[in-house]
């Protein structure tokens, strides 16, 4: 599989108002914008980290996936997505190779990208994200 970049590092936050000061304030990292995603029940704020983008993600319900990983886990890193070209063949590639994923068919995500995630338990307990974007996306 050919991986282009790491596009962003997803962060799970109670809340993006007390979580941005300290990317922004302290980190001094550039503030991309705010966007609700309705489908997944979480807000999400991208904040530019050179060359890649770190993603706060703010759940919007209780039965939210976030939600229930800060309530699993506590706030933290989420998930770290893989920038990649034909999200599909990148799909079919990893699930060739005995990879679980958890969909198997790309979902719109935050910034309008094409998402879809591998299950941790075929990656050593990380969940990545497989990242389709154009380039004038966030």
């Amino acid at each position: 599989m050919n991986v282009k970049k790491v596009d962003h590092v997803g962060i799970a936050v109670k809340s993006l108002e007390k979580a941005l000061p300290f990317y922004v304030d302290v980190l001094q990292l550039p503030f991309l914008g705010i966007e609700e995603v309705e489908s997944e029940k979480v807000k999400v704020a991208f904040l530019k980290a050179g060359e890649t983008k770190i993603e706060l993600l703010e759940p919007t319900s209780p039965e939210s996936a976030i939600a229930k990983f800060i309530e699993k886990r506590g706030e933290g890193i989420h998930h770290v997505a893989l920038g990649v070209d034909d999200i599909q063949e990148r799909i079919n590639e990893l699930k060739e190779k005995g990879i679980r994923m958890i969909q198997e068919t790309p979902k719109r995500g935050a910034g309008g990208a094409l998402v879809a995630f591998m299950h941790p338990k075929s990656t050593e307990g990380v969940l990545y994200e497989l990242c389709e974007r154009k380039d004038a996306e966030v």
